[in-house]
């Protein structure tokens, strides 16, 4: 934690991302893209963890991201997997760093795979758990391929373009 910046403003930009989190993952449009004889939905969700936990130190961006993911299903009244996304998310955030001066650095590109691979196989899990069936939840895996991807594909567009207005600097995180 980087000691000149009081916490008050780190608990401030988590409650923030949370917020975030939950509105971007529950609200904003969606992209629904038709995939083996069902649906795959995009959001904006993962992309702000992304985003949040290459700006915030690792256990504000753990929290932001847990807490963000939880409300967003539980605004979407899919409450059951509320304690799922809690682990899933924060476990997501921990693969990226705030520790350079820039959001793309060369570790958050190799955590876009980190993330996608715990997002597969955590959502695998908690399926199976939920319905006693680790068989029938394989179906679900390239729908979360592909939001994790997306995700990082938009994570990379914004953070290219908040890299080059220097925002690290500017907000003193």
């Amino acid at each position: 934690m980087n000691r000149s910046v009081h916490p008050v403003r780190y608990v401030t930009f988590s409650a923030m991302f949370a917020a975030l989190i939950a509105v971007a993952t529950a609200y904003l449009p969606h992209l629904h893209i038709p995939f083996a004889g069902g649906h795959t939905c995009v959001h904006l969700g993962d992309s702000v963890i992304y985003l949040c936990a290459s700006l915030l130190p690792t256990g504000y961006a753990c929290i932001a991201a847990a807490i963000g993911g939880c409300l967003a299903d539980m605004l979407c009244g899919s409450t059951f997997w509320a304690p799922f996304s809690f682990v899933i998310k924060a476990l997501v955030a921990l693969c990226f760093t705030a520790k350079s001066d820039k959001i793309l650095a060369k570790r958050n590109f190799c955590a876009m795979a980190g993330a996608c691979l715990i997002t597969v196989l955590g959502y695998y899990a908690a399926e199976g758990i939920l319905f006693g069936n680790f068989i029938t939840p394989v179906h679900s895996i390239p729908a979360n391929v592909i939001q994790s991807v997306a995700g990082g594909i938009l994570y990379v567009v914004i953070g290219l373009i908040l890299d080059k207005t220097h925002l690290k600097k500017q907000i003193h995180l």
